[in-house]
């Protein structure tokens, strides 16, 4: 009898506490609402990005756990079992929400890129199937480094029909050689397209760069030298520039920007999940923006972080409210919540945990708010912005990062970025600059842990945040996985 993923299956369809099923029939979606590859049926393998935003828990577990943002509990509001604490505070179990939702999610994506690789085999050799399967693959490999990445050693398996119902884990280095590999060996005949909503060679050589940037974490070995030459390769296309404005990435209509690489498409009707701005915004924020809905008054940016661009320097001031806040027609906003004060955020927190001993313009308005992608005018509860895994810049400073790395002058890549932000170029930037600037360049894109991870830093105390001890550096399985599947609480063992 034929056996599917049986295992991998039962772990997307077990969820626990808000963490939604998806219900959307994906081989029923019209081309007008799902764009992310000409080949339709590959769209069951990008859906699973949908949720990276929100349900998925990746952007809280990759954004959440670093130096930069966090989620205070401001009174009644924000507590939620204290699950935010908890990434901010590296306090996560293997029953934290976050920690619980991306391993389903990532796993979707391995069983449909699997699955469609295995049908599109059986159709021959001709050029467009062979491009199929080679994105179908290069897709796969993505998931698979996320599923190395957060939570190191794990099932890898290639086929959608397999014997083993329950797999064991498998190393990490291991599944980093075989993944590397499929990249490696199908981007040469994948086009150098202009999409930036599917797989191009553009986005399978940003993978490899990343991939090869973080070698020494997932392998022990650093492979400087060929991170450097996938950043090469990106480059060499000469189809991606830095926008002009360091804002122009993250516009509401960014779909064609330059920058942009790879991009998780939204749309605030049709194509759903980009609520970030709701998270953030104080609950009045609605009359800034002339929003149809009122945000939640949650994240923020961590003080020291805030602090951490200079004066002029236009990320900033484009991506942080702070100060008085106005209407859109420039009247003064009051928050009768907080007594009818001025609603002013200040950008100082006073402590993660806000209970009911500080004052409720403490509670309500403290901390730098984000408004680093655009929230236009009359926005809804959800987006249109386009979110980018993969943009120009992160190229850049990958390429002056394993540079600097190798002992090379790196200047010439990371300093285009820092002067469109109008603050001085760095004369032989050092690693901890790399860092600092990674910090402020791609802050709110999820990027913080993985740095973090690298450089060696992300177990280091910080604003309401002991040392932390290096088994945070991933993730733990899930415990309902684990439960379905008891393999995965043993040891991992080499991929046959």
């Amino acid at each position: 009898m034929k056996k599917i993923l049986t295992v991998l299956l039962i772990l997307v369809a077990v969820q626990f506490g808000c963490t939604k099923l998806d219900t959307v029939l994906y081989d029923r979606v019209p081309p007008t609402d799902y764009v992310a590859d000409p080949v339709l049926l590959m769209s069951p393998i990008y859906a699973p990005m949908r949720d990276f935003l929100d349900w998925s828990g990746w952007w809280f577990a990759n954004e959440l756990t670093g130096d930069g943002s966090v989620g205070p509990t401001r009174g009644q509001d924000w507590d939620d079992g204290g699950k935010w604490r908890a990434l901010h505070q590296h306090t996560w179990d293997n029953n934290t929400e976050a920690v619980n939702s991306m391993w389903s999610r990532y796993y979707n994506g391995v069983i449909e890129a699997n699955k469609f690789i295995e049908a599109q085999s059986a159709l021959g050799d001709a050029l467009p199937v062979k491009i199929a399967i080679a994105k179908a693959k290069v897709l796969r490999a993505y998931y698979y480094y996320l599923l190395i990445d957060n939570y190191k050693d794990v099932p890898y398996e290639t086929r959608y029909e397999f014997a083993d119902e329950t797999p064991s884990r498998n190393f990490r280095q291991d599944i980093f050689a075989k993944i590397t590999k499929d990249i490696a060996d199908e981007a040469p005949i994948i086009p150098a397209s202009t999409t930036k909503t599917g797989v191009t060679k553009g986005f399978a050589y940003s993978v490899l760069a990343r991939l090869y940037l973080n070698a020494e974490v997932y392998t022990g070995t650093p492979q400087w030298a060929k991170a450097e030459q996938y950043a090469d390769s990106v480059i060499l296309i000469g189809q991606y520039s830095l926008e002009s404005d360091p804002l122009k990435p993250f516009v509401t209509d960014n779909s064609n920007s330059p920058e942009n690489i790879f991009v998780i498409p939204y749309d605030e009707d049709k194509y759903q999940g980009f609520n970030l701005h709701m998270r953030t915004l104080h609950y009045n924020s609605n009359l800034t923006f002339d929003m149809t809905a009122g945000p939640w008054n949650g994240f923020a940016a961590v003080y020291d972080h805030y602090n951490s661009y200079q004066d002029g320097d236009a990320r900033k001031a484009g991506y942080f409210l702070v100060g008085q806040q106005y209407t859109a027609s420039g009247a003064p906003i009051t928050d009768q919540g907080a007594g009818g004060e001025p609603l002013i955020f200040n950008p100082f927190i006073p402590a993660i945990n806000m209970d009911a001993s500080y004052t409720a313009v403490q509670i309500r308005m403290s901390g730098a708010r984000v408004s680093k992608f655009e929230i236009k005018k009359g926005a809804k509860d959800n987006l249109s912005n386009d979110f980018p895994l993969f943009r120009y810049a992160d190229v850049l400073m990958m390429k002056a990062e394993s540079m600097i790395r190798q002992g090379k002058n790196g200047d010439q890549y990371i300093n285009p970025i820092r002067v469109r932000a109008g603050v001085a170029p760095f004369n032989n930037a050092t690693l901890d600059d790399v860092l600092a600037e990674r910090g402020r360049e791609f802050f709110w894109e999820a990027h913080r842990r993985s740095d973090l991870i690298r450089f060696g830093k992300f177990n280091q105390a910080w604003w309401e945040k002991g040392v932390s001890s290096p088994d945070r550096n991933t993730f733990p399985i899930p415990q309902w996985a684990i439960d379905s599947n008891p393999k995965l609480a043993q040891p991992p063992v080499p991929i046959q």
